[in-house]
């Protein structure tokens, strides 16, 4: 059944250099039907053709119409405004040249926005990694689908999604209250431009419609803004952007400022600190830049934003300079959070980060099971592995560890494969409670082929522990050194199976498993490509 809806919204592409991937992204808006009333696809003053290729697809479809700038602006809010100044439609929605529009977004956004009169509209978003196709949802939980916002103020935590191209836009709200992206080389510029939106206390539509498909290329040749952190302007960019974001939401409302440093402590803090990297000059610059901006932070803030994130904080404005454990704090920034030993106890016997920076920790007596950092290191027993849960300052001990149970999980998404729990008993030391588990590498393969995964595998592994008062947690475990080596298991179904285990950039346990000839040719093709992205990247 083809629309009843007129043509109302006018589609913004941006590109710049992107000429592979360009006439994917208009494909798809031009793919969303006759809602869509124009596609403006805007050309940064390209270099490898994008020019040449919008203007030929212009010519086959006359809703494309293509803006050549003469200079590069140097950022995306430029390009954008121009897209904004020369859109005839009701409507605007943003698109990336390197990002798609799912079918039948654009309708879905639109019916929601003229049902509720509303001037935002927003769908889903995933960030889907290639060339894996693993899909993660951008900011679950944060909507309900068929939900209407009368204000934002009413709902704080929206400052969350700092994407602008999963929403479609008013563009006489845009008008009115004089709506735009910071020009020029502004790195982040999302997030100024939400704040702004945001502040105009618009109705906000849900819909519960996947929107937008956001593709992040890690080993392309130049990686978008937000992947490219090697460098600490990066950081600087981002700080900025987040500094005049909340300048523009606390003027508003006080409760969206407050919780724009709150999403900050929570979320860009610990991503840029778990990637901090070993680079004395970097981490020197990183916490310099970090301080200082701590420094403006409204004490309410820091206080409202979750323990984890508290203590890092406190632990940053307690050390000047990176202190000898800073390897210990990105460990505990890092997804899932977890808290390494030794663990020290102030003058009045309650936690603290550690001797040398006694900060307490706070809150910590009040954290579930689940929320507790808790560390579980992972080494050889035999042909299994032998686990060690360590004990958090007594927090684990109240809950009462029984059984532990390994589980694997599909690093390019997918459900986990489970093993059979197995009793935990206390260390011999009394550090903590350990076990040992079987590592069934081939019953794990076996799960892998069966679900379509040909040649090499990767799998996360996880330990979940169930306590004697009913509460559990998940976490992955740390592997020690000794088990990090290749194996190669004698299997009947595969003749061999070659098992890798290795350690993740945040200190988790993760395993490479390539079954049969076809699945060792193809670790060793991941292995090069992985040499070769590295030496690419240094």
């Amino acid at each position: 059944m083809s629309s009843t809806i007129p043509p109302s919204v006018s589609v913004v592409v941006i590109a710049y250099n992107d000429a592979e991937l360009v006439g994917e992204a208009v494909a798809s808006a031009l793919a969303q039907g006759p809602v869509v009333a124009e596609v403006i696809a805007v050309d940064d003053a390209s270099s490898d053709g994008t020019d040449r290729v919008l203007d030929e697809l212009a010519a086959v479809h006359p809703r494309l119409k293509v803006v050549h700038r003469t200079e590069n602006s140097g950022g995306c809010g430029t390009p954008r405004n121009d897209g904004i100044a020369v859109a005839t439609s009701p409507y605007v929605l943003f698109l990336d040249s390197d990002d798609v529009l799912p079918a039948g977004a654009a309708e879905a956004l639109l019916r929601a926005a003229e049902e509720h009169r509303a001037p935002v509209t927003v769908g889903a978003c995933v960030r889907r990694e290639l060339p894996q196709y693993h899909d993660t949802p951008w900011v679950p939980g944060l909507y309900t689908p068929g939900d209407v916002i009368d204000r934002p103020a009413d709902r704080p935590e929206l400052v969350r999604d700092t994407l602008c191209v999963n929403k479609l836009y008013d563009r006489s709200f845009l008008e009115k209250h004089a709506i735009r992206f910071p020009d020029g080389r502004f790195v982040y510029e999302d997030f100024v431009f939400t704040s702004r939106v945001l502040a105009a206390a618009p109705r906000i539509a849900v819909v519960g419609d996947l929107v937008y498909v956001w593709h992040v290329r890690r080993s392309a040749a130049q990686v978008s803004i937000s992947l490219d952190r090697k460098d600490v302007s990066n950081w600087r960019s981002r700080i900025e952007a987040h500094r005049t974001a909340h300048r523009i939401l606390a003027a508003s409302s006080p409760e969206l400022g407050r919780a724009c440093q709150v999403k900050f402590l929570e979320y860009d803090l610990r991503m840029y600190l778990r990637e901090l990297g070993t680079d004395p000059g970097y981490q020197a610059a990183w916490w310099t830049l970090t301080r200082d901006y701590l420094d403006t932070f409204d004490e309410a803030a820091v206080e409202a934003a979750g323990a984890h994130a508290r203590w890092i904080v406190r632990v940053l404005r307690a050390t000047p300079e990176p202190p000898a454990d800073t390897a210990r704090l990105t460990r505990f920034a890092a997804e899932p959070p977890r808290l390494l030993p030794p663990y020290a106890t102030g003058p009045d016997g309650g936690p603290v980060w550690s001797e040398e920076v006694p900060v307490p920790l706070d809150g910590l007596d009040g954290l579930p099971a689940a929320d507790l950092p808790v560390t579980i290191d992972a080494g050889p027993a035999g042909s299994g592995l032998r686990l060690r849960v360590h004990d958090l300052y007594g927090r684990l001990a109240q809950a009462g560890p029984r059984t532990a149970r390994l589980s694997f999980v599909p690093r390019s998404g997918g459900e986990p494969v489970l093993d059979r729990p197995v009793e935990l008993r206390p260390a011999a030391d009394g550090d903590g409670w350990t076990c040992e588990v079987p590592f069934h590498l081939t019953a794990v393969a076996a799960a892998g082929r069966r679900r379509g995964r040909r040649g090499m595998q990767a799998w996360s592994v996880q330990v979940g522990v169930d306590c004697a008062d009913g509460s559990s947690l998940l976490t992955s475990p740390r592997p020690l050194d000794g088990l990090l080596r290749r194996r190669a298991l004698l299997s009947s179904r595969y003749g061999v199976l070659l098992a890798q285990p290795f350690r993740t950039a945040g200190g988790s346990l993760a395993l490479r498993l390539a079954p049969g000839a076809a699945g060792a040719m193809s670790l060793v093709r991941s292995r090069l490509h992985r040499v070769r992205a590295g030496r690419a990247a240094g």
